[in-house]
């Protein structure tokens, strides 16, 4: 059986190994990307190889955070899931979100996380 990829985007080590290693346990696939624009970059050139994308809202200095990163990656894909993560951001969620997402809090449970994804990616496709 294959696993399913996810691709994470996030600027910090603990936070990426953190969400890696619980998603793998999980028996998902991960790769970890720690900037807005290269996640953007790789998922245009993957196609279809990912399946959902856990991103930080907050990425560092860079340009394009999570907010837009899944704008961008829902014009291309628009049912792709997407889960966000922040420490202090939840409250722009309902203005800048994407719709049909997940946010969580930090710090969030292992199972969480899990949850989250599975919910997203056993949702399927919407009726339009």
């Amino acid at each position: 059986m294959n696993q399913i990829e996810v691709l994470v985007v996030d600027d910090e080590c603990l936070v990426q190994r953190f969400v890696k290693e619980t998603l793998e346990e999980a028996g998902f696939r991960c790769v970890m990307i720690s900037s807005g624009e290269e996640a953007l970059g790789f998922l245009r050139k993957a196609g279809d190889q990912y399946r959902a994308l856990v991103t930080d809202v907050r990425l560092g200095p860079e340009v394009m955070d999570g907010w837009q990163l899944a704008r961008e990656v829902r014009e291309m894909r628009p049912e792709f899931p997407i889960v966000y993560m922040t420490g202090d951001s939840a409250e722009e969620w309902t203005a800048h979100g994407v719709p049909n997402s997940i946010l969580l809090t930090k710090p969030f449970a292992p199972a969480q996380l899990v949850t989250a994804v599975s919910q997203l990616l056993n949702a399927g496709s919407p009726p339009p």
